[in-house]
């Protein structure tokens, strides 16, 4: 997974919010309450996956733009010469 600027940063802002909750529930592991220790994990590595893998209303104007691009301007390719 490759990330520009702005989504190197955005990863960072989750991980801040996520890192605590994750860390809470460790350590609600370790003490034995298993269902809110890994309700928590769960919330903590939801917090950091979901926005990579679902299309927010942010990505949609990208991606239309992408294939706008796509389309009125080809890239060359290696084997003409």
């Amino acid at each position: 997974m490759r990330l520009g600027i702005l989504g190197t940063i955005q990863l960072a802002a989750t991980l801040i919010f996520a890192a605590p909750v994750g860390i809470f529930g460790l350590t609600r592991l370790l003490d034995g309450d298993a269902l809110i220790g890994g309700g928590a994990v769960a919330i903590a590595v939801g917090m950091v996956a979901l926005p990579h893998y679902l299309t927010t209303p942010g990505d949609i104007p990208m991606q239309l733009g992408e294939r706008a691009v796509g389309l009125v301007v080809k890239t060359p390719e290696d084997d003409e010469e």
